[in-house]
């Protein structure tokens, strides 16, 4: 089993939520980094996650899901509502550690799927 690569969008990228998830041995990038400048437009973002292999996690579902629409090869794209780190932490733990990264190319899922 692949585990899914996960990147955080400019909305999720929280350098402590970051390291945790990579304390947690999942592989994790942010915005902003070397492929990725922190005032990339969201396409950029959804665009750059994909060239890199990896599903992007967003709170702007209002955008990422036309995004998806527009894009439908991307790597995976994972809507949450903002809620505390320590519940993210969980259900992205959970995600990661339950999925397989073959599962997600074109894929648009809820983190509340994974909120026990």
């Amino acid at each position: 089993m692949t585990e899914p690569r996960l990147h955080l969008d400019a909305d999720t990228s929280n350098a402590t939520l970051a390291d945790a998830l990579r304390k947690h041995g999942h592989d994790v990038s942010r915005t902003p980094n070397e492929w990725m400048p922190l005032d990339a437009h969201d396409d950029e973002q959804l665009l750059g996650a994909t060239a890199q292999g990896r599903t992007i996690f967003t709170f702007n579902a209002r955008d990422f899901i036309p995004l998806a629409k527009r894009y439908p090869h991307h790597a995976g794209i994972i809507l949450s509502s903002q809620r505390p780190m320590p519940e993210l932490l969980k259900a992205l733990d959970a995600l990661l550690s339950e999925t397989e990264a073959e599962y997600w190319p074109g894929q648009v899922r809820w983190l509340t799927d994974w909120i026990k």
